[in-house]
């Protein structure tokens, strides 16, 4: 069973391997029995008593105990920063990354393992380091109005970005942002690439890759390059934004309530997106909510989705709209379908906040591969289907009471998409937002907003940005109340986008 070091092919490669072993072993501090548990957790089978044979040279092991003893011990070594390894019996893959881009990746990977938000930026510019490249970073405001630069905590850096907040609407990097399309500048001091900062199909801000020679700017390799570091940075903007509140305060502009942090904690992100299906929402005012929110869930074949509009202008609104999610989250993950999803928020509402509380809702669920759509609506405002450009009907099925005031009748109604049809559901914060003369916004001017922003091709994150703008403008900048929209658009799954 066991291979002896010293007879047949490779045998030099062995009697190499154990010597090599034995000397790194003086260095790693390890005693027999430790150097056996670790080879032992790490898949090897032979017993002590072998192990120390072969370390004296008075029997062989099989090739792949070998390896695992040498790993074992270079682990260890690792870990004291002994420079002799042992060898193995074949020759193993570099640790170390060969080509650039790899290297930037892997430096920002290793270098976000427990790193603090606020290092962040820092990283960043060492991933663009071995890029050749430098980087800054600007993260957009909660408000969608403005990218913020973001930096490390030093402070400075050595090509520090001159502007500090750039303006979404009237920049070229606020373009790139809208438009997510990665764009060149030649400027006096530097000529740098816009890069729209994604997490999947959610927009974040713009990363400022600077670079010393123009022509780069025209090098698709870079620019693939930097579309990578675009997305591993979207990542961990995310995943750092949950442990700590750095990135999240350069996001915010005003304060929140307590109220529209409850409701913020349960949102998704505003965009996601699989294959065939792009999904965007927005609630506005994002720093005092009261009842509105909006709640998905995207598989291969379903998209499922919920818009919520809880009764009411105060903290208890807000309460009974985070109520809603969760049941409605419960009932979903249980695998229930739209029926008895309204059934556990009525009840739940009911339950919890007693008589005359309640929600208006739209719960939906579309079949992804052959555009069925099934939908109920409690008392809401009638989503509508945006077709070539124009919204071609609302959908007035599937009515019954708002959640939380029994179930009464309940039908589940039906439509079936098309190819490119986008599915427009809002709430009543958008049509009866009203001018100071009283004036509603109303659907005739949501529609004719749809139709001119489907004409100039926005894709649904930025329509539903233009609209919440075009809303507050009507208003002059100050809501009478929630207003939310949540656009999805359904593409034919046998054209996909590569």
């Amino acid at each position: 069973m066991n291979d002896d070091p010293t007879a047949g092919s490779g045998s030099d490669r062995a009697r190499e391997q154990q010597r090599s072993l034995v000397l790194a072993l003086k260095g790693a501090e390890l005693t027999l029995e430790e150097l056996w548990m670790s080879y032992f957790t790490m898949g090897g089978d032979a017993g002590c008593l072998e192990i120390d044979a072969y370390l004296h040279g008075l029997g062989g092991l099989p090739t792949l105990d070998r390896d695992i003893l040498a790993h074992a011990v270079n682990e260890r070594l690792d870990q004291l920063a002994w420079t002799k390894r042992a060898t193995y019996s074949r020759t193993v893959r570099g640790t170390e990354p060969e080509s650039a881009p790899l290297a930037a990746l892997v430096a920002l990977l290793d270098g976000a393992h427990q790193a603090a938000p606020e290092q962040l930026p820092a990283l960043a510019a060492v991933a663009g380091h071995a890029l050749g490249v430098h980087i800054d970073m600007y993260l957009v405001d909660y408000d969608e109005r403005y990218l913020h630069l973001v930096r490390a905590p030093s402070g400075t850096c050595e090509h520090a970005a001159t502007v500090e907040v750039l303006d979404v609407d009237t920049t070229l990097p606020g373009r790139a942002f809208r438009l997510v399309q990665t764009l060149p500048s030649h400027v006096a001091d530097r000529p740098r690439l816009w890069v729209p900062l994604l997490d999947g199909s959610e927009r974040l801000g713009v990363l400022d890759i600077q670079v010393e020679d123009p022509s780069d700017l025209y090098d698709p390799g870079l620019r693939v390059q930097c579309r990578w570091m675009s997305r591993l940075l979207g990542h961990l903007v995310t995943a750092m934004t949950g442990f700590g509140d750095t990135l999240d305060r350069a996001r915010l502009t005003t304060a929140r309530t307590p109220n529209a942090e409850l409701i913020w904690s349960m949102l998704p992100p505003l965009t996601a997106g699989v294959d065939n299906f792009v999904i965007s929402g927005v609630v506005e005012p994002r720093h005092d909510l009261n009842g509105d929110a909006f709640d998905y869930a995207l598989s291969d074949t379903t998209a499922q989705l919920i818009v919520i509009d809880a009764v009411g202008h105060d903290p208890s609104s807000g309460l009974i709209a985070a109520t809603a999610l969760a049941a409605y989250r419960s009932a979903r993950h249980a695998g229930h379908g739209l029926f008895e999803q309204a059934r556990v928020i009525d009840q739940t509402i009911a339950d919890q906040f007693g008589h005359g509380q309640f929600a208006t809702a739209v719960l939906a669920e579309l079949n992804m591969s052959t555009g069925r759509l099934r939908y109920i609506n409690a008392g809401h405002p009638e989503p509508m289907i945006m077709r070539g450009g124009r919204i071609v009907k609302p959908l007035s099925g599937g009515h019954r009471l708002p959640l939380g005031l029994g179930n009464a009748e309940l039908t589940v109604a039906e439509e079936v998409l098309q190819p490119d049809d986008w599915l427009v559901l809002y709430t009543d914060g958008i049509t009866e937002a009203r001018d100071d003369e009283g004036t509603f916004f109303g659907e005739e001017r949501l529609t004719d907003f749809l139709r001119r922003e489907a004409a100039a091709g926005y894709p649904p994150p930025e329509t539903a940005r233009r609209l919440i703008n075009a809303v507050l403008t009507h208003q002059h900048g100050t809501l009478q109340d929630d207003a939310t929209v949540l656009l999805a658009h359904w593409t034919n799954p046998g054209n996909l986008s590569p």
